[in-house]
């Protein structure tokens, strides 16, 4: 499926150097978008631009820490200076934080998930809104999990404690944006073929195959079924929609 209306709008994407950042900038360049892609990384950022190869009034990269206010503000400022506005926002940049169960978790590795997970989408939303209002026009599209939606067996409460949050914040902004002609949803992947899902792998002792075998369907998602949901939340077809939690994951919460 095109969607022919995407041609042209503008796409601000955090942790976009890889996983479901860089499949969803793939996809919205294919469809003739202009994309800013966030990452902490600068060098992820130089490599990911290279394997796009988009050309420069298509794509830019921004380094920038979102759980960082001055960071977000400037990544903001950066792709209106660019390509004057935002017309969608995949608001995506997260981590998994450490397997351990909750007694054994640090209260610093709580803070940092806390940090990039939960203020980093707030301040992702409080800067970009503004731009969208203005114009009484935009999507976006938060990036939760099915661990915001149920808590699963592996022990990473700092990560479903985030993702639970980010399924509340969702709700509450797409209620405050509806007046502007913004619509705000979220997305609730299942375990997806990332490179977070190897740390997670690694961390619970648990096999692919077997997280595998708990999917109906029967695999991991591949970014582009992430990709997918993403693009049809951000284009016209999904025009009267708008505080939905959308889940891509092969049926787990069936």
């Amino acid at each position: 499926m095109t969607y022919s209306d995407l041609a042209g709008k503008v796409v601000l994407i955090t942790g976009g150097a890889n996983g479901l950042g860089a499949a969803a900038a793939k996809a919205f360049l294919s469809e003739g978008c202009k994309v800013a892609i966030v990452d902490i990384s600068a060098d992820a950022l130089v490599t990911r631009a290279t394997d796009l190869g988009a050309q420069s009034d298509q794509l830019i990269t921004i380094a920038a820490d979102v759980s960082k206010e001055e960071d977000v503000k400037r990544y903001v400022e950066e792709t209106v200076a660019q390509f004057g506005t935002i017309d969608v926002f995949f608001n995506n940049a997260g981590i998994e934080g450490k397997v351990a169960p909750i007694v054994d978790q640090k209260t610093e590795d709580f803070d940092r998930v806390m940090a990039i997970n939960v203020r980093g989408c707030w301040l992702g939303l409080k800067y970009v809104l503004p731009v969208m209002y203005a114009q009484k026009s935009g999507s976006v599209i938060n990036t939760s999990s099915i661990g915001g939606l149920v808590a699963g067996p592996m022990p990473v409460s700092p990560y479903v404690t985030s993702k639970f949050a980010i399924h509340g914040m969702t709700r509450i902004v797409a209620n405050e944006s509806a007046p502007y002609q913004v619509r705000v949803n979220s997305v609730h992947p299942s375990p997806a073929n990332t490179q977070m899902m190897r740390s997670l792998e690694s961390g619970s002792g648990a096999a692919q195959e077997d997280i595998a075998r708990s999917i109906p369907l029967g695999r991991y998602a591949e970014g582009e079924d992430i990709a997918n949901a993403v693009l049809f939340l951000a284009s016209e077809k999904s025009s009267f929609i708008t505080g939905s939690q959308f889940r891509v994951d092969g049926g787990m919460l069936s």
